[in-house]
């Protein structure tokens, strides 16, 4: 996963404010939250002794294929359809305490995670409590994932 200081370690760090931003580590960190583009950095757009680091920031924040609005990324690759995110998304237990939130299938289409045809797919993303207004860092889903199918970019 990249970081801000990898981000910031490529920027030209002239602290220009051309991007709108104080200094070059706000640029990297609303950067690495995608409210910026690399191509609003003007001395890297404008300055070809910055083009190397231009090319790896823009590798750097592509986005990945899959990603949900939340940043949630399930690696369909990686799992192995065990179902411990399903029972220990907190959102998934509160949307269908019967189900899902007693370790049995999910009964609810309310819920995050399912197991479809032995992998994990995400649905309703948009009650993740990372996500909307009041969002909250939630690791559950990651902490129990045994393969690290599960992340948040």
């Amino acid at each position: 996963m990249t970081s801000v200081m990898e981000i910031y370690q490529l920027l030209p760090k002239t602290n220009c404010k051309q991007c709108g931003k104080s200094t070059c580590m706000a640029f990297a960190v609303d950067l690495l939250a995608r409210k910026l583009k690399v191509d609003d950095c003007l001395p890297m757009v404008n300055n070809t002794k910055y083009s190397s680091d231009y090319d790896k920031l823009n590798k750097l924040i592509t986005p990945v294929s899959g990603v949900t609005e939340t940043g949630l990324i399930v690696h369909e690759d990686k799992c192995i359809g065990c179902g411990n995110c399903v029972v220990a998304c907190p959102v998934n237990v509160a949307a269908d305490p019967f189900g899902a939130g007693s370790g049995k299938a999910p009964t609810s289409d309310k819920v995050i995670f399912k197991v479809e045809d032995g992998i994990v797919k995400a649905k309703n993303v948009q009650e993740c409590r990372r996500f909307g207004e009041n969002k909250t860092i939630c690791v559950a889903c990651i902490d129990t994932c045994p393969t690290k199918a599960i992340e948040f970019v």
